[in-house]
């Protein structure tokens, strides 16, 4: 039996689909915003706030075993509806919220730990979701692409462990662009209008990220949104970054002559 922390977004269905071919026994922890997986009789809608309710549904599963998996949003502390164990919880959960979302997920998991549940890579059933190193296009980046992506990979691994940035754009060897907190599609929306040089967009996971339940994502609107942008090229890192379409993204890439390299 696994247990599924999941949220918004297409990689909780991708999940869904591989547990239910394999006929892998799951329940579902619903944290969405607007109840998503109520169709599913093995899902159960419970607020974040109600940790012993959690606790005490994954102990009734015989659950040693969870997944974290699409977007939890940050909770609005004062709405939050709270149990005992929420109220012992909370002070950490609030005092993580600062530090944005991936630090509250990071906290959970801890207290997940804290109560002998284990959580596993959101990837474990859905392997192919990742990359591993290569060139997956027709198209291969020029030796001064390959310089640049270089300049850019080692800006991205020299940055604080505290910063949101998970995504760069570089133009000529400079880095023009960053992902903020509001992520990937933003920063590739200011750029549209530049047209006049091609640019790079390396994605790689943050320095301590918690890699178990929090990889960067690409999928079809990524690419969709590269072109428009006028992005020659994606480069991702090894087995750290989840794909989703990988074929539709690939022929994309290929149809439009951009470039997918993975380090």
């Amino acid at each position: 039996m696994i247990g599924l922390f999941l949220g918004e977004k297409k990689l909780p269905i991708e999940i869904l689909k591989k547990l239910k071919k394999k006929k892998i026994k799951y329940f579902i922890i619903d944290l969405t915003k607007n109840n998503k997986f109520k169709k599913d009789k093995n899902s159960f809608f419970i607020g974040i706030g109600k940790f012993g309710k959690i606790l005490k549904l994954i102990k009734y599963k015989k659950c040693k075993k969870v997944i974290f998996a699409g977007n939890i949003s940050k909770p609005k502390i004062s709405s939050l509806k709270l149990d005992l164990k929420g109220i012992y919880y909370i002070p950490r959960i609030i005092k993580a919220s600062k530090l944005g979302d991936a630090a509250i997920l990071k906290e959970l998991i801890k207290i997940l730990g804290e109560n002998r549940i284990k959580v596993i890579k959101l990837n474990f059933f859905n392997p192919e979701l990742t990359l591993s190193r290569g060139n997956y296009t027709n198209i291969k980046p020029s030796k001064f692409e390959y310089s640049d992506i270089k300049k850019g990979s080692n800006y991205l691994n020299k940055l604080n462990a505290h910063n949101h940035t998970q995504g760069i754009i570089l133009r000529n060897g400079n880095v023009v662009a960053e992902e903020t907190s509001k992520g990937t599609k933003k920063m590739l929306f200011t750029l549209k209008k530049t047209k006049n040089s091609n640019g790079i967009l390396i994605k790689f996971p943050k320095r301590k990220q918690d890699l178990r339940a929090d990889l960067p994502t690409v999928g079809l609107d990524t690419f969709k949104d590269c072109k428009k942008a006028n992005i020659k090229g994606i480069v991702l890192k090894s087995n750290k970054n989840i794909i989703l379409d990988k074929k539709k993204c690939i022929n994309f890439a290929n149809k439009n002559k951009m470039f997918i390299v993975v380090k």
